[in-house]
């Protein structure tokens, strides 16, 4: 077993031989299995049943037409789900298990798809194994196999054993050479398929899902009830089914499920190109609604580039023989780093004996090394309200809060000269107090700013560290994080009941010493007041709290697969920062997605209302399928496309965090949805009254009816872009979908006007261009109060 590992070109040549360290995955739809989805929607069997009508009375010609148009509008959906496949699949391969191997020397992080057959893994505890492994020498790890074997009692596991794929480290660490991976190992005989994204149905999604079902009931009665209403005024029954098909086509809001899908998938790929992977799809609605960011001191708030000051070197040589042999946690490495070759030359002469790691109860390590004369010397490094009581000469802890108060950590160190076998219990060596060593980490530039752009979003910051108090005070009053309230302890915390609690973190805002599975009482507590809760955590102990809370937050560097596995977010770079943008664009996404609903409840109005209307009054039909199939052109790209890509409003970080028990379609948003319908149906109708009266002819009237109705269609996209934000002001930021399809849209509404074989098709005939014009003003009108409404808002606002 090379301990150098493989080098990079080995890796690349086995990867390309043998093919990616994956098992295939049974989620992802292929373009047949969507169109074949797409087919069975309401509208698509709208659109052929009144293709079948025509074909039934000899129409050919319109039957081939909406035939073509069943494809383009099947091309569409499928083109638009398949984007949304895309980018969750990309979140998944981001998203999969990592692996830590040694590859040229060095220890790498990688994805769990690249490991390959040959390379020497390093397993700590919360790792899932990535492959089909045999243990090195001197390896000494427990291991989790339920979810090979279905056994729940842990397995200890030594050098030469095999570990297998999928299996997870829950104490010790080793490391171990690589025989099997994807296929091959015994995970992918079984045929067992990991999910790496949970995708599962979202509150929104079902929202919808209920609404889109109330609303077909609806159309389907008001349909049959128009076909009747048909049939009895004016006889022929073809054209009664086919008004009957026209309104239902009108007033089916097909496009909800398509937004939602769309929206969702591609705000969680956005979110990944932040730096944040999204495993569970509530996550996205549930972000903007956060009221309390509960976050990690070290590597979040601060660099986690921790650096040795100030201490002697033989404090600094004892601690580095308490460290990992293969130190990943950045004050190992800083303690090794500052001891220097030496001391490194010095582990390799003599024999690790025995090793006690940091656990919940013992929060420190320590180390038994054989020496090559025979005698066993034992440092510990920790905690000093763990070290010190074990020393016959103990330090001063006044030392230790004085450096707290100003934010460095302090860590006891001590040792001891031991002639027999190492003991069961670390306790019963005589250590000897041999000094604090003191270390410092940085806090993150951007913080500050960060913190205050939360809490000028009106989310709170609370600080959750298993450091000092005075660390964590002074840490947090450096980020801006409120500390009148003092710190509150761990052992506050477990002294404390339920009540008492809940009165605790409605003032504190800063909680020092605190173990990983307090976490979990305090994030109840906060859910228990009525706040939304996002939560840090990184290690196995983490997992319960990150499950309890609204949005658990993974640390991607140092995280645990366990804590990532827990978690709704996962953190590719452990700053805080990215924490915040994603709030912001959780809150963009939200706000998208209502502004997109709020384009199609409207738009429906007037294309509904016009296929009844002009039958109530006594007037030719003004709509057939083929021209609510030219509205669902526009319909189905605008709300997809352009409120998916619009930017984030400057004002989305100055408000507070929405009511998460708030609907999506709620009162207000559907009052001021419908009344900008029913503005647009009166303009649209007016034209069509006007054009009769006027005594132009019916294929003139209809033209320049349904030249308003587009006209107010693409003015509605404009004004509906932000419920803030005047159009005037929005010109300047770039949306190219927007002029496309607006372009798109008033370009084909001439086609159909004006080219002769088109215009028979939509029953038109040509109108002057004044009177095309005048119909523009008309649908531009019927949406302008909602313009005005913002503006006079904004002025009352300041």
């Amino acid at each position: 077993m090379n301990p150098q590992g493989l080098t990079s070109a080995q890796a690349a040549e086995r990867l390309a031989a043998e093919g990616p360290n994956r098992l295939p995955s049974a989620e992802r739809r292929g373009t047949v299995a969507i169109a074949a989805e797409v087919v069975r929607e309401p509208m698509l069997l709208l659109l052929v049943a009144a293709a079948g009508l025509y074909l039934a009375v000899g129409d050919l010609h319109e039957a081939l037409v909406l035939a073509a148009s069943i494809l383009v509008v099947v091309a569409i959906t499928v083109l638009q789900e398949r984007k949304a496949e895309r980018a969750l699949d990309a979140l998944r391969d981001l998203a999969s298990p990592r692996a830590l191997v040694v590859r040229d020397g060095e220890a790498t992080r990688i994805a769990g798809a690249q490991v390959v057959r040959g390379d020497l893994l390093i397993l700590g505890e919360g790792d899932r194994v990535p492959a089909d492994a045999h243990l090195a020498p001197g390896a000494e790890v427990t291991l989790d196999e339920s979810l090979l074997t279905g056994e729940s009692l842990a397995v200890a596991k030594r050098a030469g054993d095999a570990v297998f794929s999928g299996t997870l480290v829950v104490k010790g660490q080793a490391r171990a050479q690589v025989f099997a991976t994807g296929l091959k190992s015994e995970l992918g005989r079984i045929g067992v398929s990991l999910a790496a994204l949970e995708s599962g149905k979202t509150a929104l999604e079902l929202e919808t899902a209920r609404i889109v079902k109330v609303v077909a009931l609806f159309a389907v009665a008001l349909s049959a009830a128009m076909a009747l209403a048909h049939f009895l005024l004016r006889g022929d029954w073809i054209a009664s089914l086919l008004s009957g098909l026209t309104l239902a086509m009108a007033i089916l809001p097909e496009e909800f499920p398509v937004v939602l899908t769309v929206f969702l998938a591609l705000g969680a790929w956005r979110i990944s190109r932040r730096g944040v992977l999204t495993r569970r799809m509530p996550a996205i609605e549930t972000l903007g609604a956060a009221t309390v960011l509960c976050v990690d001191k070290t590597g979040t708030l601060t660099e986690n580039r921790m650096r040795v000051l100030d201490t002697p070197q033989s404090v600094v040589d004892a601690a580095a023989l308490a460290c990992e042999l293969d130190p990943h946690d950045p004050m190992d490495r800083a303690i090794v780093e500052a001891a220097g070759p030496s001391i490194i030359e010095l582990r390799k002469q003599s024999k690790l004996e025995r090793a006690y790691p940091l656990t919940d109860r013992f929060l420190a390590v320590c180390h038994a090394w054989r020496s090559p004369q025979g005698g066993l010397r034992v440092a510990i490094k920790g905690a000093p309200e763990t070290v010190l009581p074990l020393c016959a000469n103990p330090g001063d802890m006044r030392t230790v809060e004085e450096a707290a108060g100003s934010g460095m950590r302090l860590l006891a160190v001590a040792e001891a000269a031991w002639d027999s076998a190492p003991l069961e219990d670390p306790a019963g060596y005589p250590f000897r107090f041999a000094g604090f060593i003191q270390l410092a980490d940085p806090l993150r530039a951007s913080v500050p700013g960060a913190v205050a752009q939360c809490r000028e979003a009106g989310i709170r910051v609370v600080m959750i560290t298993g450091d000092f108090p005075g660390t964590a005070l002074r840490i947090a009053a450096d980020a801006g994080i409120e500390v009148a309230g003092g710190a509150l302890t761990g052992n506050d915390i477990a002294a404390m009941d339920e009540a008492a609690l809940a009165g605790a973190v409605r003032r504190v805002n800063v909680f020092a010493r605190v173990r990983p599975e307090q976490k979990l009482r305090l994030v109840q507590a906060y859910r228990a007041a009525g706040e939304v809760v996002a939560m840090t955590g990184d290690g196995v102990n983490d997992a319960p709290a990150l499950k309890a809370a609204h949005i658990g937050v993974a640390m991607g560097r140092r995280g645990t697969d366990v804590a990532r596995e827990a978690a709704h977010l996962v953190l590719l770079e452990d700053d805080f920062g990215s924490i915040v943008d994603t709030v912001q664009l959780g809150r963009r996404i939200y706000d998208n997605i209502r502004n997109a609903m709020r384009y199609i409840i409207s738009v429906h109005v007037p294309t509904a209302g016009m296929s009844f209307l002009p039958l109530a009054l006594g007037g030719p039909l003004f709509l057939f399928p083929v021209h609510v199939v030219f509205l669902e052109f526009v319909i189905d790209p605008a709300c997809t496309l352009v409120y998916e890509a619009e930017k984030t409003d400057a004002q989305v970080m100055r408000r507070p965090p929405r009511n998460p028990r708030e609907p999506l379609f709620n009162l207000h948003m559907l009052a001021v949805s419908l009344a900008l319908g029913a503005t647009m149906l009166v303009a649209v109708l007016a034209v069509y009254v006007w054009a009769l009266r006027s005594g132009y002819a019916e294929g003139e009237t209809r033209a320049m009816a349904f030249a308003a109705i587009v006209c107010a269609n693409i003015a509605l996209l404009f004004v509906t872009r932000s419920r803030e934000r005047p159009v005037l002001g929005m010109l300047r930021e770039p949306n190219p979908a927007l002029w496309w399809i607006a372009a798109g849209a008033f370009g084909a509404l001439l086609a159909s006007i004006y080219l002769a074989p088109v215009a028979a098709i939509f029953r038109f005939a040509p109108i002057a261009p004044a009177e095309l014009a005048a119909a523009a003003l008309a649908g531009v009108l019927g949406v302008a109060w909602y313009e005005a409404r913002k503006l006079l808002r904004r002025r009352r606002s300041g």
